[in-house]
């Protein structure tokens, strides 16, 4: 038992949302707790990207009491509580102590352990990682750690609860949420952990391909792409989720532990500037960066090629707006990237046309490719040493989804780009309106190859 305020953890930063189903079910003589991740999240002023609450109601009592609500999950079910747009998600302690699949006969309880230390401590065990096994009473104002998830905070370690090797093999989407929790908070893995991670790493391609997108989501699209990538890479998991990108990557003769960047790496250390675990973008939004950049791979191209393309994608198709305004840029790009060029002879409109024009076909072909099992399969082979791969988890839909992007490019619609750095819209962002993800890409695109920071330091 620790004392919440001596850990730092303030009351305050808890959402109106979760509040109000804490102090509804406690009304209601209930013991509430926030527990996992979020209490993680607070303990390291972090933003949480949700809160998860546990109760010791029956789900069926959290039904009744809450009018948008609903069970959701048929082997570990919970329940949805709507309040607004925000979905608050609440576990009860009756229906994880049924839980199957973990023997506790041989693991003793603590030492002078009451009855709620008891269902708290056995809840705790079934967790992933120690870091995610805190529970908080905000009422009382204690947070409980049986796994030493403190310690392994103050360490700045990810740890499994049981041995590593073991929690993989019971979840081996276990592996990725490493990846994705070491990565957003800058942690490192445990020696165990990470010789678990290299051993079992084949074991990600028997999970269903929903799943892997959506772990891949939880990387790219909230706030610590970039960091992902290289722990991805630093581990050989590149090759098994993105072997297209992993082979950029070999091409770039990019070491494992490389600090070094690349036009890959700064695209999406340009989107963690944008969004954030609590305002996240869509998926669309990452793939159709990965597609463009694979197209610049492909066929490198003239900086101003680059920005008039990304002005045409914001406006919705004006190319003759795009094209005047990239005419006009005088701001030094980024010139550490292979794959833009040194600016060339594109002295008529029409020659500028017919290159935004190719280039939206080479994004609208790399899309496709993204599709193709054979294609991906051969993105490594070239290095026979790699594990082979040919796993596409991006759906159909999403390809089709992403096209529509770049679609208004070759139609020629008319629009009108507005000026640089206008306010984001996250409520647009995070379920995908294309409006907004096509000027969030144009955004991320321009501040990519024409660095802020470097005009700055160049003006």
């Amino acid at each position: 038992m620790f004392n919440s305020k001596d850990l730092g953890l303030r009351t305050a930063s808890i959402t109106k949302p979760a509040r109000l189903v804490l102090n509804e079910l406690r009304k209601k003589g209930y013991t509430v707790y926030l527990v996992g991740g979020c209490v993680r999240d607070l303990i390291l002023k972090k933003t949480p990207k949700d809160f998860d609450i546990i109760t010791s109601a029956e789900l069926k009592e959290v039904l009744k009491t809450f009018p948008r609500c609903e069970i959701v999950g048929k082997r570990f079910p919970i329940c949805h509580v709507h309040i607004g747009d925000i979905i608050v998600e609440v576990s009860s302690f009756s229906t994880t102590a049924r839980k199957q699949g973990r023997n506790f006969s041989r693991i003793k309880s603590p030492y002078d352990c009451d009855e709620h230390d008891y269902l708290r401590w056995r809840n705790c065990l079934r967790r992933d990682f120690t870091i995610n096994g805190l529970m908080f009473d905000p009422y009382e104002q204690i947070v409980y750690d049986y796994m030493g998830g403190l310690e392994d905070i103050r360490k700045a370690k990810v740890r499994t609860v049981i041995p590593a090797n073991m929690s993989f093999v019971e979840d081996c989407a276990r592996i990725l949420r490493a990846f994705r929790i070491a990565a957003r908070l800058r942690f490192s893995f445990t020696k165990d952990l990470a010789r678990s991670v290299r051993h079992l790493s084949s074991s990600i391609l028997r999970l269903d391909k929903g799943r892997i997108l959506m772990e891949m989501n939880y990387m790219l699209a909230f706030g610590s792409a970039e960091a992902s990538l290289r722990l991805l890479w630093r581990f050989g998991f590149l090759e098994l989720l993105l072997p297209v990108q992993a082979s950029y990557f070999v091409s770039q003769g990019f070491k494992r532990r490389d600090e070094r960047t690349n036009m890959l790496l700064a695209l999406f250390s340009t989107l963690d500037t944008i969004v954030t675990p609590d305002q996240p973008c869509h998926n669309s939004l990452w793939v159709g960066l990965l597609a463009f950049h694979q197209a610049l791979v492909v066929k490198p191209r003239d900086p101003v090629v680059i920005a008039a393309f990304s002005l045409s994608v914001h406006s919705g198709g004006s190319l003759a707006e795009a094209v005047n305004i990239a005419r006009r840029i005088s701001l030094p790009h980024d010139p550490s990237f292979n794959e833009v060029l040194e600016p060339g002879n594109l002295h008529t409109n029409c020659s500028l046309l017919n290159e935004i024009i190719d280039l939206q076909a080479s994004v609208e072909d790399a899309l496709s490719k993204m599709a193709e099992e054979s294609f991906v399969s051969q993105a490594m082979s070239k290095h026979p040493q790699a594990p082979f791969s040919d796993l596409v988890f991006i759906s159909f839909a999403l390809l089709m989804r992403v096209r529509k992007i770049f679609d208004c490019v070759s139609r020629g619609k008319r629009g009108i780009v507005s000026k640089r750095g206008s306010r984001t819209d996250y409520d647009s962002l995070a379920p995908g309106s294309l409006n907004t993800i096509r000027r969030m890409f144009a955004r991320i695109v321009f501040d990519t190859v024409y660095p802020p920071k470097l005009n700055l330091q160049d003006g």
